[in-house]
């Protein structure tokens, strides 16, 4: 049987400094697997939503995302349903959905953003004035 070499990543959360996320307000993303831990297939990310914070309504087009809910709460606006959602929650985000984040509590929420690995995706900015595409 054939065995395909596989690289074992294992670090702490510690270890990935947070960035400040594009167009948001008091939101920090780290990336905890990307491409260059050697993923084929995925990339996860940890968002802290510090109170007050935002991100504003965006969607990608071709990509699809699943989030779980580490820390505590916020609400997400899931094409045309605003929703609140707690740690232990789950959301599926299918392409092409609009969404945004809102952390109107006094406390920090936390939660992992799962997405396929793929060359770039596209965020479209969904502004009442501009739609802006943007690459990453």
């Amino acid at each position: 049987m054939n065995r395909i070499p596989v690289t074992v990543v294992i670090k702490s959360e510690s270890d990935v400094l947070p960035r400040e996320v594009e167009r948001a307000k008091r939101v920090y993303i780290q990336w905890l697997i990307d491409r260059t831990d050697g993923s084929k297939n995925l990339e996860m990310r940890k968002f802290t939503i510090l109170p007050g914070g935002e991100i504003p309504l965006h969607k990608h087009p071709d990509i699809e995302h699943v989030q779980y809910v580490l820390k505590g709460r916020y609400t997400m606006r899931l094409g045309d349903e605003e929703v609140e959602v707690r740690q232990g929650y789950v959301t599926f985000i299918p392409p092409e959905t609009v969404h945004g984040y809102w952390n109107r509590t006094d406390e920090a929420a936390e939660f992992l953003c799962i997405i396929p690995k793929v060359e770039r995706y596209e965020t479209i900015w969904i502004d009442k004035r501009i739609e802006e595409k943007r690459y990453c």
